[in-house]
């Protein structure tokens, strides 16, 4: 009886209804989406496929403008990819860890640049779509799906030693480091994103000339960075559930 006394305690406060901020929703049945996060990553996903398309449309020898940026982009992601997964490994996974940096790299930016809150919606407001923890937490979990699918097809049934491996104690630890990288991987870029936004957001209101000018060119610095920390963490994790066929090859490059 006491046991169902505390259980009952429990359920008087709505926990799983807490929510930080407002939100946009959209209503698809019995499931609530938020809208928000879908216009400006719709947004995002305009950009990089516009500047593809203006990039390709008439391909020079001697490239320039919007190609010259874009092949320099390609480059950057390859030479990234191969460092992390070695000579012989990375090519399947350029277009995986090049997605991945290139969304959160605009996605970030867009944070940083675009007045996102002069937008007015009906509820909520809009913000870069990294800022929302659902979209890095579906990042997250898409990184994890994408190693574990690397040491499958590279190590077949054989990928299950490494969590017995060098003594079948250290079982749980292993099992619980699958789940540590995606939450490290969201909670890292949410909460960076988040922070950053806030903290210009409350320079503009307390000293809205110049000082907050330095803290968004600090900003724009940081959601580089975290772009490319993610995907370096992305290849890094591959890299490791395939190390079993590919680590010599990764460490001679």
């Amino acid at each position: 009886m006491q046991m169902l006394s505390v259980l009952n305690a429990f359920n008087s406060f709505p926990l799983a209804e807490l929510e930080v901020g407002q939100h946009f929703y959209w209503q698809l049945g019995n499931l609530k989406i938020h809208g928000q996060v879908f216009l400006t990553s719709w947004f995002v996903i305009s950009i990089l496929v516009v500047a593809s398309l203006a990039a390709t449309r008439n391909i020079q020898r001697i490239p320039s403008g919007i190609q010259n940026l874009m092949e320099y982009a390609l480059e950057f992601i390859r030479d990234l990819a191969k460092n992390q997964l070695g000579e012989k490994e990375y090519r399947p996974w350029v277009p995986f860890i090049g997605t991945l940096f290139l969304f959160i790299f605009v996605s970030n930016w867009s944070g940083a640049l675009i007045p996102w809150k002069l937008i007015k919606l009906p509820s909520g407001e809009l913000a870069a779509p990294t800022n929302d923890i659902n979209t890095t937490v579906a990042l997250a979990l898409l990184t994890s799906l994408a190693y574990f699918y690397a040491g499958f097809s590279k190590r077949g049934l054989g990928y299950f030693k490494k969590y017995i491996e060098p003594t079948p104690v250290l079982l749980p630890i292993a099992i619980l480091e699958d789940f540590t990288k995606p939450l490290s991987l969201s909670f890292r870029l949410f909460g960076n994103i988040l922070a950053d936004e806030l903290v210009v957001a409350v320079l503009v209101l307390l000293v809205p000339l110049f000082i907050p000018l330095p803290v968004m060119a600090l900003g724009l610095f940081t959601s580089a960075i975290q772009a490319l920390v993610f995907a370096t963490l992305a290849g890094a994790y591959i890299h490791e559930a395939m190390e079993g066929h590919g680590g010599e090859e990764h460490e001679e490059h």
